[in-house]
């Protein structure tokens, strides 16, 4: 996806860029020819792959890892990007899990304190620490990976995943407020069912995803492009007149 030019030489910083949504997301940008970093957490291979894509494009690219519910290593992979980039324009926050499936009667402090440090305390710290580099910018973007379970609840035993996810609409709105003044805006979007990554292929069975597509009126399942076509939009869209919105991507089993 080019958008006719509009992402040609910016530069963005991608959370959890080699996995699932994020890989696509990664990959569309490159495809735009804007200059990536891309965040990872464990295993740099795809990484690596997107690094050879970016080449291959000639923009610009660094991979970098880190565990982002530690503030001073989102500030040190926020800084990384800007320094070797030029500069931060676009942040797309899409870090997260849902862990595993537990019910209330099984929670613990630790674990849903866990999930929402994963979902919810990394995007503040790495949006923090970035704030000052997209303020720079006559205008910048963020946009913000929530989900159908922040809007609906999710499915039982997300109990944890779907709370930290509907925080996330409320910090997008929350935020677009408080930034709108530095020329940033912020928006999200919330995927209902994307198959295809690994995501879902850990926590979503077969009957469950059929059970799902059941209730989908277009009748399928999403792939990582559906939500990668629908961050570029949001991040492109430059002097632009849409901040503080969730974009829902599920088929039209849920319209808000």
């Amino acid at each position: 996806m080019d958008m006719n030019g509009k992402l040609t030489g910016k530069k963005v910083l991608i959370t959890a860029g080699a996995q699932g949504i994020g890989e696509a997301i990664t990959k569309h940008f490159i495809e735009a020819g804007a200059h990536v970093a891309i965040h990872y957490f464990s295993s740099d291979q795809k990484a690596l792959k997107l690094t050879e894509l970016a080449q291959e494009k000639g923009v610009k690219c660094v991979t970098l890892q880190g565990d982002l519910t530690a503030s001073s290593k989102a500030q040190e992979i926020v800084d990384q990007t800007a320094e070797t980039l030029g500069g931060i324009e676009i942040l797309v926050n899409n870090a997260g899990s849902l862990v595993s499936r537990r019910w209330l009667h099984e929670m613990d402090q630790e674990f849903w304190s866990r999930v929402m440090d994963i979902n919810l305390t990394s995007m503040m710290n790495v949006t923090k620490a970035a704030q000052s580099h997209l303020a720079r910018n006559e205008n910048s973007s963020i946009v913000n990976l929530a989900s159908l379970a922040g809007r609906k609840g999710g499915h039982p035993g997300s109990l944890a995943y779907a709370t930290s996810k509907g925080a996330i609409l409320t910090f997008t709105r929350a935020l677009a407020a408080e930034l709108g003044p530095e020329g940033i805006r912020v928006n999200a979007v919330a995927p209902g069912l994307i198959l295809g990554t690994s995501f879902h292929d850990t926590h979503t069975s077969e009957e469950s995803a059929n059970q799902t597509i059941a209730t989908i009126p277009i009748n399928r399942a999403g792939s990582p492009d559906d939500v990668a076509r629908a961050v570029v939009y949001l991040a492109s869209e430059y002097d632009g007149f849409i901040t503080g919105a969730t974009l829902d991507i599920n088929g039209g089993v849920y319209a808000s």
